[in-house]
């Protein structure tokens, strides 16, 4: 299964949302880096995805985008193939 890393904060419903998701998918760990301790790493994100809010999900290298993007991701199948992808 694919590494899963993930952009978050502490009180946020749309990271404890697609947590939740990708745990029912299987997914054990996901490497959460939290922007709101870590001013240096909300820069980070802003500039590897051009967006401000969190969740910012990678799957791999590729970056799905936010909760919604997940979600609409697994609604058409995508989302099991992307996590198995080799």
């Amino acid at each position: 299964m694919q590494t899963v890393k993930m952009y978050t904060t502490a009180v946020c419903p749309y990271c404890v949302r697609a947590k939740q998701l990708l745990k029912s998918k299987g997914v054990a760990a996901i490497e959460e880096i939290r922007i709101d301790t870590d001013p240096t790493q909300r820069e980070q994100m802003m500039q590897i995805t051009g967006r401000r809010t969190v969740p910012q999900i990678f799957i791999g290298n590729t970056h799905v985008g936010g909760c919604d993007d997940l979600v609409a991701l697994d609604s058409k199948g995508g989302l099991m193939p992307l996590l198995e992808a080799a």
